[in-house]
């Protein structure tokens, strides 16, 4: 994809946080699902490392895949569509600065216009990189982006990790938008008020995933409590998942198949798809 292009898109992106209701960034895990996903009408779409895995038979954790699979899974999905895509960098694929630096320049260079970091550590005795180490890790990805409309989402993970404590989070937040951070991210969080309480509290765009958080509020609902973003993490992956287990399992214990009637015809799902690969 040309230089232009790739700037073109993320000026885009970036402008599209600042509309009046929160931007619903679905999560494709391949090239299908990012084409199917875009004519279905979305304006933009993200990775998932989660659905990722799921499709390789590996299990959702730190370490189950390298950055140059992600890279190259996320690579896919920019060349598959013409719309923005941020791409889920887990923690950076490493501890140090350093290495979130390397993760987001290479991101960058393949055409993302974002990227999201964990300050997950993927030990379970110490799950959270400590305050200081985070907000460094951060600095250094901010000061590796190859462009400014590249965004920078920074993620505090301690309501995944056994610490509920909203206080350390928002300071965390607050942390990371200080050193440049362009969206911020709490997974996990258990209400709309916290969600409501993250956003007072930082001026810069938040990024809610759903399937995951705030149980059943509605884009409405979260729009209207300060939320910018919506992703949906591995929500759909899952989702599919759950119903070819369905579908199976009915195969199996029944010997019948009536989930193809509610399967995607093979004409609709060949109106999604590219004729021939790209060149």
């Amino acid at each position: 994809m040309p230089p232009d292009q790739h700037a073109s898109r993320r000026t885009l992106f970036r402008r599209m946080h600042k509309g009046p209701q929160a931007l619903v960034m679905p999560n494709a895990w391949d090239a299908g699902t990012a084409r199917i996903l875009a004519g279905l009408g979305f304006s933009a779409l993200a990775t998932t490392s989660a659905g990722l895995a799921f499709s390789m038979g590996l299990r959702d954790s730190s370490g189950s895949l390298s950055r140059e699979q992600v890279l190259d899974n996320a690579r896919s999905i920019v060349e598959a569509t013409v719309l923005p895509v941020s791409a889920d960098l887990e923690n950076g694929f490493g501890a140090s600065p350093d290495a979130c630096a390397q993760t987001v320049k290479e991101a960058g260079d393949i055409g993302l216009c974002g990227g999201a970091i964990e300050d997950a550590t993927g030990d379970p005795d110490t799950p959270i990189y400590g305050f200081d180490h985070a907000v460094d890790r951060i600095a250094a990805a901010v000061a590796a982006k190859t462009s400014p409309d590249f965004l920078v989402t920074a993620r505090a993970e301690n309501f995944l990790y056994g610490r509920p404590d909203l206080d350390d989070t928002i300071r965390r937040l607050q942390a990371f938008e200080a050193v440049g951070a362009d969206v911020v991210y709490a997974p996990g969080l258990p209400d709309l008020e916290s969600i409501r309480r993250v956003c007072q509290s930082v001026s810069v765009p938040v990024n809610v995933v759903v399937g995951l958080t705030a149980g059943t509020a509605s884009v409405a609902d979260l729009s209207a409590a300060g939320v910018r973003r919506i992703s949906t993490g591995g929500s759909l992956a899952r989702a599919a998942l759950g119903e070819m287990v369905r579908a199976a399992t009915e195969l199996r214990t029944e010997g019948t198949y009536g989930y193809a009637e509610r399967a995607i015809s093979d004409a609709d799902a060949a109106r999604h798809m590219r004729i021939k690969p790209a060149s």
